[in-house]
């Protein structure tokens, strides 16, 4: 809802409070710029409004660069959550579960990212057992520390952890995020779901970000592996033929 110049998002108190924690620690790494929260009480988060504009290449550099900052600035550990959110955070309105294991990346993905919303989407019947099943053989190599999946991953990145296009709003002072679900994570996960509905300008998003923070070889091959998570969340939440794509990542994944 939009009042004045500002904007009011109505939701869960626990998740309003761990999405206003995360914008506050993705801020604070002084990267990409974030939308700030005005106020926050109960079922009610208030932000500023933000005026947009068309795309512009020098805005998509500028951004790419700007979010390789925000990765810079790290987590304690994969799956850490933002500082004040205690337990789970939330990625739509699905639990995000966060983990105190001070383990790897692979295990992380495929304990708290992949097999939860597995078990969800087979629930609701979007991914039958053959699919599922090549799921969980991406979860065991990914467990193992295969490392053609698991390279890029030697510390925890600052990530947005639900960076779809639409959580990019562009300004006429650049592009400012919105509605995260922050964590200690892979940088790769960001720039896989930036690519999974389209961006303006992506490549050159990409690119600043890749020459500003040296992605690891091989990064556009893992592509299908860090979309698999959104995808899955989708079959949980709607179905339809978001299963079907998760199990085709799944299987572009194993190709690796």
């Amino acid at each position: 809802m939009v009042q004045g110049r500002e904007f009011v998002k109505r939701g869960a108190p626990a998740a309003l409070a761990a999405e206003a924690a995360g914008l506050a620690w993705l801020a604070e790494a002084g990267g990409a710029a974030v939308c700030r929260v005005r106020r926050l009480h109960g079922e009610e988060m208030v932000l500023d409004l933000v005026p947009e504009v068309p795309a512009t290449a020098a805005a998509a550099e500028a951004f790419g660069r700007a979010l390789a900052a925000t990765h810079a600035a790290g987590a304690d550990r994969f799956g850490a959550p933002p500082p004040g959110v205690a337990g789970d955070a939330w990625i739509a309105s699905l639990p995000l579960p966060m983990s105190t294991d001070p383990g790897p990346w692979g295990a992380f993905y495929a304990r708290r990212r992949l097999q939860p919303y597995l078990r969800a989407a087979r629930e609701r019947g979007a991914v039958d057992a053959a699919g599922a099943a090549l799921v969980e053989r991406v979860c065991a190599r990914l467990a193992d520390g295969d490392e053609a999946l698991v390279a890029g991953a030697e510390r925890p990145a600052r990530v947005h952890g639900d960076l779809w296009s639409g959580n990019v709003l562009w300004s006429p002072h650049g592009a400012v995020l919105i509605d995260c679900a922050a964590h200690g994570g892979h940088p790769e996960t960001d720039l896989a779901m930036l690519a999974l509905f389209g961006l303006p300008h992506l490549e050159r998003v990409l690119a600043a970000h890749a020459e500003a923070a040296g992605t690891a070889d091989g990064w556009r091959e893992r592509v299908p592996l860090h979309q698999l998570h959104p995808l899955l969340v989708h079959a949980a939440l709607f179905g339809g033929g978001y299963g079907a794509q998760a199990v085709r990542a799944a299987q572009r994944a194993l190709a690796l």
